[in-house]
């Protein structure tokens, strides 16, 4: 049973999806003006494993990530740069897709596009102003959000207290705070609309994206923590507003902020580090350990030294795996047969409570960092008598199967690089087998083209006597 902190209600409830073992998640995808940066990928590195423990807990998930291909910062960025805005979009979408997958984010079935779904933008905003939450003015259309009494319920704000600190320098607008669903603009670019030319707003892009795919009603929203005002706020008025006050999202779910060396990341401060940056000194799969050491919800501080930590840890759990392996490889325990062999009644119990240790943790609420304390613990109890060979066969398969398991839910494929060297070096000499049997049948021609082939990639063949 599985248990979600809830950000509306501010408390955890049991997760239990509107449609049967159906899940439809939504997270907050980027606006591609520029290169992402590891803010972004703690967030997306945490809802990949939210969405892989859920398919491992046998839920179909449809992970849903909208692209903010059409905006304010998107058409300064081409102003400075020269480009065309939608090319210079398209061309950070597909670098943010790299970077996702070198991070082993692979579980969103759908990114969806903005610009692409501007009939359903329209037909969203038509639905707010026929009912009255919208409003038209000289410069677009703006919600009206003295008209949705729940304002807030998502930050716990009022928007009474709200409007004490806020200034309107718009006079069109009737309230300081109702926001923009439609922009009335004749500079490209621009899309026809029933208001004239212009462009969406970015609040409205979720909720039309999110009513197209899943209906007025799902089961996540995800995203960071500074989205949930004005951002959140904004999604759940427009979409409630457009069906009748239905609830919009059973559980809202927000990654806590990502820190440098204990400061706010910014430009300014020259302390921004995008994911790019990142990948140039470190592997994806420590990064990846970096962000699932401490909960989802918890600020994260990124540094040099914790980064160094976390590298450490997952050559510990590498290492573990190794020795399991090469211990399996070595033929010591072939005698030992898994099916007339000892029991090993001391390990497997070792190993189901390690396993049950590691599932309540990712069950209360995906804590990742208390699920690999669990690992950590075990491979301390268990480590010994591997080492000293006082184990069964059995249980190393288990405990094979056990760390496939944690792999699959925490996104890492536990393989050392000495593994993969003697994987290569095992094929190298498979192609030396078949080229001495060539050579021997006389096919000089092919074992030559093997050696040409070979010598390409720095492994030098010399043929002698012996």
């Amino acid at each position: 049973m599985i248990e979600v902190y809830n950000t509306l209600s501010r408390k955890k409830e049991i997760f239990k999806p509107r449609e049967g073992n159906r899940v439809k998640l939504f997270v907050c995808g980027p606006t591609v003006y520029d290169n992402s940066h590891i803010g972004h990928a703690r967030t997306y590195i945490s809802f990949d494993v939210i969405a892989r423990y859920l398919k491992y807990q046998g839920y179909s998930v449809f992970y849903l990530q909208n692209i903010t291909d059409i905006d304010d910062k998107i058409i300064k960025r081409a102003k400075e740069t020269g480009e065309n805005p939608l090319n210079l979009a398209r061309e950070f979408e597909k670098k943010y897709i790299e970077d996702m997958k070198s991070l082993g984010v692979e579980n969103v079935n759908l990114y969806a596009r903005a610009t692409e779904h501007l009939s359903e933008i329209i037909n969203q905003i038509k639905t707010l102003m026929y009912k009255g939450f919208a409003y038209e003015t000289d410069s677009g259309i703006y919600f009206d959000e003295s008209q949705f009494e729940d304002f807030g319920k998502l930050s716990n704000r009022k928007i009474e207290d709200l409007n004490v600190h806020r200034i309107n320098p718009d006079t069109r607008k009737r309230n300081p705070g109702d926001f923009a669903l439609w922009k009335k603009k004749d500079e490209p670019p621009y899309w026809d609309s029933p208001w004239g030319t212009g462009r969406p707003g970015w609040h409205i892009e979720d909720t039309a994206i999110t009513e197209e795919y899943f209906g007025p009603q799902y089961d996540i929203h995800g995203g960071g923590l500074d989205l949930i005002f004005p951002h959140h706020e904004a999604e759940i008025a427009q979409m409630e507003s457009a069906s009748g006050k239905k609830p919009m999202v059973n559980y809202w779910m927000h990654t806590g902020f990502l820190n440098v060396s204990g400061e706010k990341m910014s430009k300014s401060l020259g302390n921004f580090i995008t994911i790019r940056d990142l990948l140039e000194e470190y592997s994806p799969d420590v990064f990846r350990f970096f962000v699932l050491s401490t909960h989802y919800r918890s600020p994260i501080d990124f540094s040099q030294e914790i980064l160094e930590q976390s590298n450490n840890g997952l050559k510990r759990i590498y290492k573990f795996k190794e020795n399991i392996d090469e211990l399996m490889e070595s033929g010591i325990l072939e005698n030992n047969n898994p099916e007339t062999g000892p029991k090993d009644h001391k390990h497997e119990k070792l190993l189901l409570q390690s396993r049950e240790n590691f599932m309540n943790a990712m069950n209360n609420d995906f804590n990742t960092p208390m699920a690999l304390s669990s690992l950590f613990d075990f491979i301390r109890d268990i480590n010994r008598d591997i080492n000293e060979i006082r184990i069964s066969k059995n249980t190393l398969i288990n405990i094979q199967k056990f760390l496939n398991e944690i792999g699959e839910i925490l996104g890492f494929e536990f393989i050392s690089k000495k593994s993969n060297e003697d994987a290569t070096a095992e094929l190298v000499d498979l192609l030396i087998s078949i080229r001495e049997k060539l050579r021997q049948k006389k096919d000089y021609e092919l074992s030559d083209e093997i050696r040409s082939n070979l010598n390409d990639l720095d492994i030098i063949i010399e043929d002698r006597k012996s």
